[in-house]
């Protein structure tokens, strides 16, 4: 277990992306088919609920360390990351990097597409009392939501809902990890009414069609009376 629990650590602190257990899972069976040595084949048995629990277990002693640094969890799997706290510190080394600021706007916007998600732009104009064609194109570019397709009534709008890169900068592993995500999902509001269903077309009966008044044959013209012969 000893030699399981850095191994591990090793492979979520070596990887430049979150890492989920069945990732570390196939890594460990892969080193053990290149490797003759027994522990490392030993390793190759570990089942993904054990490589969790173990995450799990590193999560919470770096937690009650006051390292610097933590173990978390987010949608695409586990990853180390420096402290909130210090944010200020650690953003000097990467000037060039500048964090995604959303105005109150936007932010709206984005908390209505996620806690009502999938939701169209109509209904969300209903919440917010204003267009949001632009709020929405710009949290399109950013990443943030997506298009989750077409809405089954009249006129098929699109859907949008949050992204799998709007948890991960928000470090959520879930919806559910949203604050007070139950109950604000519960609370009624204000929709879009529905779009008018458009008017059938009217099918004139055979016998009511117009037809086409057949153009009077054109009279012969009177012929010219005969001159005298010329000589």
């Amino acid at each position: 277990m000893p030699l399981l629990k850095q191994v591990v650590e090793a492979l979520v602190f070596a990887s430049p992306k979150p890492l989920l257990p069945r990732e570390i899972a196939a890594a460990l069976k892969a080193a053990a088919d290149e490797s003759e040595e027994p522990d490392v084949r030993a390793l190759a048995r570990t089942r993904e609920a054990e490589i969790g629990a173990l995450l799990e277990d590193i999560r919470l002693e770096l937690e009650g360390s006051g390292r610097a640094f933590q173990l978390i969890e987010q949608v695409n799997g586990w990853h180390f990351a420096t402290r909130g706290e210090c944010a200020p510190w650690v953003r000097q080394l990467f000037p060039e990097s500048k964090p995604i600021r959303l105005s109150g706007p936007a932010l709206e916007t984005l908390a209505i597409i996620a806690y009502r998600q999938p939701i169209t732009r109509a209904d969300i104009e209903a919440v917010r009392g204003v267009a949001v064609d632009g709020m929405v194109s710009m949290l399109l570019e950013r990443g943030l939501i997506r298009i989750a397709g077409r809405a089954e009534v009249p006129g098929r709008p699109l859907l949008y809902e949050s992204s799998e890169y709007f948890l991960d900068h928000f470090g959520l592993k879930s919806l559910d990890d949203l604050p007070n995500s139950s109950e604000l999902r519960r609370i009624p509001l204000p929709t879009a009414p529905p779009a008018p269903a458009p008017e059938p077309e009217l099918e004139l009966a055979p016998e009511a069609a117009p037809t086409l008044a057949s153009a009077p044959e054109p009279e012969p013209a009177p012929a010219e009376p005969a001159g005298e012969p010329i000589p």
